[in-house]
């Protein structure tokens, strides 16, 4: 049966139920007078009031319009508003699926939110359980540094330590392990200020316990003929502005890896625990015997208190910390992406 046979046939249905709810004059004079119904659906109501329940012939189904999907009903309802119906409970069905999806999504958002313990205790145990194995390594590599070695040794045990420690804990805390790395890190925006004095607290500890754990494991002899891993070469002031300039130039090296390979947008790089590591490798090797090259607070001050050394103790605060002071300064003014820039952006 064609489309146009069925509105005519569905038409002449639904006159019959409302003549037969009334009288049969009124049922067709209601089909006559609405303004909807179109000639063919007239000829319909007429031919059902004298009884005749078959539907229009082919002659009368051609007075039809020719876009069924606009045909009137005998109720007075177009049949495309019909039609819509289900699109219009399939468009309801869909936004409250919708609905339920975005509180899903919040739900989910809420959940993932970080616990506080995660969000401020556990990157110091990091930063402390970080430092202690870093500054472990790299004492223990200075107090049995075997003859014929030179610096090659401890340049390769602190960069490859601090490289891995990086590469294992980096996810939690930064990865810092160094009061004057903290200090350049968090004037470029990558720590909170809140928790820039608990790191410098838990490295300091971290380096206490790595350089109480080189005590242990190594003999007196060796311990004391290294003085612990602590830096002894100072010897005259004459050495301090040599000293100074060289720890400066060096920390200002390693943090701005830290910096610009960790931190900075548009620099990062997955290999920033390499790059990192081998920057630690390069500085001590090339300035090692000027400085030490410490870089560190924290790894000169856990040996310094466990062997008791604090002879220019202050040159390996001094320096590091200008030059977290530096990187900061030059990543914030100069070098930095344009969300990190003071200025001309």
């Amino acid at each position: 049966m064609s489309r146009a046979k069925s509105v005519a046939l569905l038409m002449a249905d639904s006159c019959q139920l409302k003549g037969s709810a009334s009288s049969p004059e009124m049922g067709n004079q209601s089909c006559k007078n609405s303004p909807r119904v179109s000639s063919g659906s007239a000829a319909n109501c007429g031919r059902e009031k004298k009884g005749q329940g078959e539907p229009s012939s082919s002659s009368d189904s051609a007075v039809l319009p020719r876009h069924p999907t606009r045909a009137v009903l005998a109720s007075g309802t177009p049949s495309f508003e019909l039609s819509q119906a289900p699109l219009m409970a399939a468009a309801e069905s869909s936004c409250s699926s919708m609905k339920e999806v975005m509180v899903d999504v919040d739900s989910k958002q809420q959940r993932a939110k970080p616990h506080w313990y995660e969000r401020y205790v556990q990157p110091c145990v990091a930063e402390l359980l970080g430092s202690a194995l870093f500054i472990f390594i790299g004492c223990l590599s200075v107090v049995e540094d075997a003859g014929g070695t030179g610096r090659l040794q401890p340049a390769l045990a602190h960069g490859l330590a601090l490289g891995l420690t990086i590469a294992i804990l980096g996810n939690i805390s930064g990865g810092h392990f160094n009061p004057a790395v903290s200090l350049g890190v968090w004037l470029v925006g990558g720590l909170n200020i809140t928790m820039l004095i608990p790191y410098w607290i838990s490295q300091l500890c971290g380096g206490i316990i790595g350089a109480s754990l080189t005590k242990a494991v190594t003999t007196d002899e060796h311990y004391a003929n290294a003085t612990g891993g602590a830096f002894s070469g100072i010897v005259a002031d004459e050495q301090i502005p040599s000293v100074l300039v060289g720890e400066i130039v060096m920390t200002t090296f390693l943090v701005l890896a830290v910096c610009m390979g960790a931190v900075n947008e548009e620099t990062k790089t997955p290999l920033a625990p390499f790059c990192i590591g081998l920057t630690v490798t390069v500085d001590i090797l090339a300035g090692g015997a000027i400085s030490g090259a410490c870089m560190n607070p924290a790894r000169a001050f856990g040996p310094a208190l466990v062997a008791n050394y604090w002879d220019y103790h202050w040159v390996y605060w001094v320096g590091p910390m200008l030059a977290g002071l530096l990187v900061g300064a030059l990543v914030r003014l100069l070098i930095g992406d344009r969300t990190t820039r003071l200025f001309l952006n």
